[in-house]
C-alpha cells in the first residue's frame, strides 16, 4: 500500500484578500463603463451609513487606482505574511479587520459625512502597529529611502506624512494604528507557546 503526501493547494488569509481586491478593483472598474457607481456603493460615507451598514467592511475592498491598490497590496502581503508566522492565520484576521473597522468609525467621527473613504490602509496600519510592538528592532527598506530603517520609523513616518496629503482618509489611519499599537500590547504579554 503506498500513502501520499500530498495536501492540494490552498491559499492563505493574506493571498485570499489580495485576490478580493484585485477582483473588486475589476469590478469597480468595469461598473464605471456601465454608468454604475459601485466604488460608491461599497464606499464608507458617514451620512449614508445608517441605509448601508455593510460598507464598514465593504470599503475595505476598495481602491481609487491601481496604485492605491497595488501599494496597500504589497503592504498588505510583507505585513501580513509576517505576522501570520508570529501569530498564526486568526490573530491576522482579527487585527485586520478590527483595525479597519475601528479605522472606519473614526472616520465616521471625525470626517465630513458626505466623504468618503475607500482602502485598506487602515487595517493594514493595524498589522503594522502590532508589528511596530512585537518587532520594535525589525528593520525594512521604504522605497526610495536606499538603507534599512526601523519599522517603527517607517510605519509612524508613513502616517505623518499621508496624514498630510489632500484626499486621504488619515482618521482610518489613525484607527488602524491605534488599534495595532494596543493590540500588539497585549498580544506582548502574552505567553508564546515553545516549539
Amino acid at each position: 500500500m503506498r500513502s501520499s503526501s500530498y495536501r492540494g493547494f490552498s491559499l492563505s488569509p493574506v493571498l485570499i484578500i489580495i485576490i478580493i481586491n484585485f477582483l473588486v478593483y475589476i469590478a469597480t472598474i468595469a461598473a464605471t463603463f456601465l454608468d454604475y457607481p459601485l466604488a460608491l456603493l461599497l464606499g464608507l460615507q458617514p451620512a449614508s451609513f445608517l441605509q448601508r451598514p455593510w460598507t464598514i467592511v465593504t470599503n475595505l475592498f476598495v481602491h481609487g487606482s491601481i496604485w492605491h491598490m497595488l501599494f496597500n497590496m504589497l503592504t498588505l502581503y510583507f505585513f501580513g505574511s509576517y505576522l501570520t508566522r508570529l501569530l498564526g492565520t486568526r490573530i491576522l484576521l482579527i487585527v485586520y479587520f478590527l483595525g479597519g473597522i475601528l479605522g472606519n468609525i473614526l472616520f465616521m467621527l471625525l470626517a465630513s459625512p458626505f466623504s468618503v473613504a475607500i482602502g485598506a490602509s487602515g487595517a493594514i496600519f493595524a498589522l503594522g502597529g502590532v508589528l511596530t510592538v512585537l518587532t520594535p528592532k525589525l528593520r525594512v527598506i521604504v522605497f526610495p529611502i536606499p538603507v534599512p530603517i526601523p519599522l517603527w520609523a517607517a510605519i509612524i513616518g508613513g502616517f505623518l506624512i499621508m496624514s498630510f496629503l489632500p484626499n486621504i482618509a488619515w482618521q482610518g489611519h489613525l484607527g488602524g494604528l491605534v488599534l495595532g499599537l494596543i493590540a500588539g500590547l497585549l498580544l506582548r504579554r502574552r505567553p508564546r507557546p515553545l516549539y
